[in-house]
This record gives structure tokens, sequence and C-alpha cells, in this order.
């Protein structure tokens, strides 16, 4: 949660045109560190978690407030921000497919709970900043991270391995595969509109009424 609202907010801040105040980035940040966690919640049908006690919306708060102060840190450094998104869904991928599991859901509905998660609050992130999502952008591979981590989770969790270690190991493939693909420039194959007069539409002459009769 923390590490999501620093990301949110280091995100956020780095748009000079959008001129937000202190509320707007914060907002901004403690929707990116709870976006994750109440969408898991909302669907396991559960009261969510960042309502249930007194410290979690001020956490967020003052980690989103760290984050806006040190954006110009955090982009000098290049990367951060990316490892600091690679982290984040891989925290809330693990977290959310392990509750899913421990809410007796099958293996798919698990990966898929996992997978909204991890990428929930980045989703809100861009909404509130009314920017393209990213996880429907060629090259972002979120959802990609995301769904190979649940779905080795589950795996790992199906073998009878100790939880804490499937979820050990859910953040570091979801981490590698997001790095590896900013790295490596890694995409999937993208949407293409079919070439101009592919499909023809053929119409049929209509009836003389001569023929009609």
């Amino acid at each position: 949660m923390g590490i999501g609202s620093v990301q949110g907010a280091a995100f956020a801040a780095q748009f000079r045109d959008r001129r937000l105040d202190l509320l707007g980035v914060a907002i901004v940040g403690i929707a990116t560190g709870f976006g994750g966690g109440l969408l898991r919640d909302i669907l396991l049908g559960h009261v969510p978690l960042a309502l249930q006690s007194n410290w979690y919306l001020p956490v967020a708060t003052v980690a989103a407030l760290v984050g806006m102060l040190l954006q110009r840190l955090v982009h000098k450094l290049g990367v951060t921000l990316n490892v600091l998104d690679a982290v984040s869904i891989g925290l809330f991928g693990a977290l959310g497919t392990t509750k899913a599991l421990a809410a007796g859901l099958p293996e798919v509905p698990a990966v898929f709970v996992g997978a909204i998660a991890a990428v929930g609050g980045s989703v809100l992130r861009d909404l509130l900043l009314n920017l393209p999502i990213a996880i429907m952008q060629v090259g972002s591979l979120y959802a990609v991270a995301a769904i190979v981590g649940s779905a080795t989770l589950v795996v790992l969790d199906r073998f009878g391995v100790d939880v804490l270690v499937s979820g050990i190991v859910c953040v570091v493939v979801t981490f590698g595969v997001r790095v590896l693909a900013v790295v490596f420039h890694w995409t999937l194959p993208e949407q293409r509109h079919l070439p101009t007069g592919a499909i023809r539409i053929i119409r049929r002459p209509k009836p003389k009424k001569s023929d009609a009769e």
C-alpha cells in the first residue's frame, strides 16, 4: 500500500501542466495504493481492508506526500518509477491471489482476482489523471506480468508450497517479467485495423417492377 501510494504520487507530480495541489496528489497516491485492494475485496464480497482500521488512510496519505516530495529524485534515477511499479503489482498480485485462494475460489478465478488487485491501482491512477489506461497500451505488460506471477503462486500452492514462499516467488516472477519487458521492449502483438478494401459489402440489385410482377 505504501509503495503504491509513493509511486502514484511521484507519477502524478511529474505532470506540471496538470497543476495538481497537495490534495490532488494525495488523492492520486491514495487511489494508487488502495485501488487494487479495494477491487479485490469488492470482488470477494468483503469489507475493504483499507476501511477496517484508522491507520490505512493516514499512512497512505503520508506515503503519497513523501512520493510527491521525492518526485525530482525519483525521476533523476530514471528507472525508479518502473521498479516501484513492478514491486507494487507483484505485492498486490500476491496478496490478491492468496486472499482469493483462502476464500475458497478455484484456481482460474483466483488468478483473475490477483491480476485485478495488481493492476487496479494503476487503472484508477490513470483515470484520475485523465490518461490512457497503461495496461491497455502496447508495451506495458502490466497485466501479463500480474497474470504470470499470480498463476505461479496458484501452481506452487497446489503443490503444497508454503504460502509465504509462494507469495515471495510470485512477487519475484511478477517483478522480473515487468522489468524485463521494460528493458527488452517486450510487447504483445498489436491490434491492427484491416486494410481499406479488405472487406467489401456486396449489394444485390433491386428487382425491377416488371420482374417482381
